[in-house]
């Protein structure tokens, strides 16, 4: 029909509670012209609008812990905003972010009764890691082939990241260069080595130097 289609809208929260802003970050997920100078109202309407006619179904909105370096005003007009868009265009929410995700939502009681929490658990060592690594490993450019999916591999990704997600990325992603730049082309046991921890992830780097302390 010529009709351009997005059952689900995502975005990302502005850096601080910002009603405008976040009206303008909407329009850019649904690929909108942005219109210069123009009120709040008007981008909140033209949001209505182009939801409406490109049949959205579910929006997301990412970082919504984000929300929590604003004012305490600048929070509830944001609240207000979204409890608006879900109102008026009887839209489901998805809100994503880190444990302080949820007293963002708690801010406002009336929006929070309307939200179930879901926690994304670390990943084990099941099939479904398996798969995960089996993806990564099509898709290494790298001229050798790396088995992540061998056993004694995933356990030891998993011992170094703690299974939790954006850590086994990184270490995959970091492990890959090394691979690279030695010219040994593939990923190994040797390639997930705790330096390689330490040297790109900030977050496993700082808590492991605590460790000793901690022992005293």
């Amino acid at each position: 029909t010529g009709m351009t289609r997005c059952p689900v809208a995502a975005t990302q929260m502005p850096p601080v509670p910002n009603e405008k802003a976040f009206y303008e970050s909407l329009l850019v997920s649904l690929a909108s012209v942005m219109p210069r100078a123009v009120p709040v109202n008007h981008l909140r309407h033209r949001f209505q609008i182009l939801a409406r006619q490109m049949d959205v179904r579910m929006l997301i909105i990412d970082e919504i812990h984000t929300m929590l370096a604003g004012s305490f005003r600048e929070q509830r007009v944001f609240l207000n905003s979204i409890r608006l868009i879900a109102n008026d265009l009887k839209l489901p929410l998805v809100c994503v972010g880190t444990q302080e995700a949820k007293l963002a939502v708690m801010t406002d009681q009336q929006l929070a009764d309307r939200f179930a929490e879901s926690e994304l658990p670390p990943w084990r060592d099941d099939l479904a890691l398996s798969q995960l690594l089996a993806c990564f490993s099509s898709i290494l450019p790298l001229r050798n082939p790396s088995n992540l999916r061998d056993a004694d591999v995933r356990k030891r990704i998993l011992a170094l990241t703690d299974g939790i997600t954006v850590r086994i990325f990184r270490l995959i992603e970091s492990a890959a260069i090394q691979a690279i730049e030695s010219g040994k082309e593939r990923i190994d046991m040797d390639s997930l080595s705790e330096r390689v921890v330490t040297e790109t992830l900030v977050s496993i780097s700082e808590r492991r130097s605590r460790r000793p302390a901690c022992a005293n």
